[in-house]
């Protein structure tokens, strides 16, 4: 196992990996920026390091800072967390050539899923089905044109590199794409580094599952169930639960094999999650495989009473997976709701500094966050500043649960979304489990 690990994120996560490793007693480095030399991951870490300013650019995304400080503080191994670095083959090939171990797939796979026209290539390679579409990256508006004369509109056009919702545009007409190719091209190309694009036919209202893998350097590949991650808004994820509520068992067991099969035929390394669209008829859709851990782990892990960051640190560290697919089991239903700093109403981003906290609890009630009274929500970095994650013997218990829960959650001094999570969980389309990724504004009324 590893003697020292440096977290290159920051936090909730941060504060997530340092708590498994401190449980695995292994000791622990945090880099910062100086917009947060007070934040709670440098306060729990063994040892802290400043890597540069507030801006992400040139802290959390400094790779030669992060490499310097892993050096300086003798840490074996660096975990990337999720965002920032986590899908960074480069960085994961500067850990690897500098003998510092990446907690995660290897730089091979970071780069053949991340890519999402690769990934889908390779997701047709192995049987997965798979969204009518380009079939790779698209060259040029003139082939542009001629793929979306033969799929029909609407189509989705989106950035190969792109992720967490980032560089997708619907496109519904021939004159769009003709207005919009080069545009979105130029988008990729500014925030991914890559300019090449693809196209796939849009899946109207689709319902969007995922399901968690973890696979080990013995050629061990489990699934650790489904989660429904249907509530959305711009494509970024508000809430999740698992198991999914409509998805049939039948399904769910096609879903969980091709996800096996696709972690096996790449010899695919750590935790990672594939996701699908499933449209009204029940068709279900590779759409790209996450190589990291998820937000949304807790879910699983509330279910499955597995910890995914230790068993992820520990594939890392190149032992087995504690189980096997057969002694998988799975306990009641969770929820997921993120909090973001942002205004219910406008969603833009809420700055400030907290003045007044209060978090809920009980039984199956669990808070992940990295706030607290008196410290300042930045508009540097992303806006999510709190997960709150219940656990219930059922979906009615969980859903109590998480009603109440909310009513108990109180942030003071800047606005949340936890009011509109609340009118989430309490709307008709969620308690009837049939909603979809465009429900959110029936669902907000």
């Amino acid at each position: 196992m590893f003697d020292k690990i440096l977290i290159a994120n920051r936090s909730e996560i941060a504060i997530r990996v340092i708590r498994a490793c401190q449980e695995l007693g292994i000791k622990t480095v945090a880099v910062h920026s100086t917009e947060d030399e007070d934040a709670l991951h440098v306060r729990f870490a063994d040892q802290s390091v400043c890597i540069g300013p507030a801006e992400s650019s040139r802290s959390y995304l400094n790779v030669p800072g992060i490499i310097s400080a892993a050096d300086v503080t003798g840490a074996s191994a660096i975990h990337p967390g999720y965002g920032y670095l986590s899908e960074n083959a480069g960085f994961a090939e500067v850990c690897g050539a500098c003998k510092i171990k990446f907690i995660g797939p290897s730089p091979d796979h970071i780069s053949r899923m991340g890519n999402k026209s690769t990934a889908r290539e390779t997701a047709v390679a192995c049987g997965v089905p798979v969204i009518p579409g380009s079939g790779g990256t698209v060259g040029s508006l003139e082939e542009g044109l001629e793929i979306c004369a033969d799929i029909g509109y609407p189509v989705m056009l989106k950035a190969s590199a792109g992720g967490g919702g980032r560089g997708m545009r619907q496109i519904d007409s021939e004159d769009e794409l003709r207005s919009l190719f080069d545009l979105v091209r130029n988008e990729a190309d500014s925030a991914f580094g890559n300019p090449d694009v693809y196209i796939e036919k849009m899946i109207v209202n689709p319902k969007h599952i995922e399901i968690q893998v973890m696979a080990d350097s013995h050629g061990n590949v489990i699934s650790l169930g489904d989660r429904e991650c249907s509530v959305q808004r711009r494509h970024q994820k508000l809430i999740e639960e698992t198991p999914s509520v409509t998805l049939k068992s039948e399904t769910r067991g096609e879903m969980a094999n091709h996800a096996i099969n696709l972690a096996k035929n790449i010899g695919y390394e750590s935790v990672g999650t594939i996701e699908f669209l499933m449209d009204g008829d029940g068709n279900y859709y590779f759409i790209e495989m996450n190589t990291r851990i998820q937000v949304e782990h807790t879910v699983t892990e509330c279910i499955t009473g597995l910890d995914l960051v230790k068993e992820q640190i520990r594939i890392a560290a190149g032992h087995k997976l504690p189980l096997i697919a057969d002694e998988v089991k799975f306990y009641g239903h969770s929820i997921e709701c993120r909090i973001n700093a942002e205004d219910p109403e406008k969603f833009t981003p809420s700055a400030g500094t907290i003045t007044e906290l209060n978090f809920p609890g009980g039984p199956g009630v669990r808070v992940d966050t990295a706030i607290y009274p008196g410290v300042r929500v930045s508009p540097y970095y992303d806006s999510l500043i709190a997960k709150l994650i219940v656990h219930g013997v059922n979906r009615e218990e969980a859903l109590a649960k998480m009603k109440r829960s909310l009513l108990e959650f109180h942030v003071g001094g800047v606005k949340t979304t936890i009011s509109l999570c609340s009118k989430v969980i309490n709307s008709e389309e969620f308690i009837s489990g049939k909603y979809h990724t465009g429900s959110l504004p029936d669902m907000i009324k």
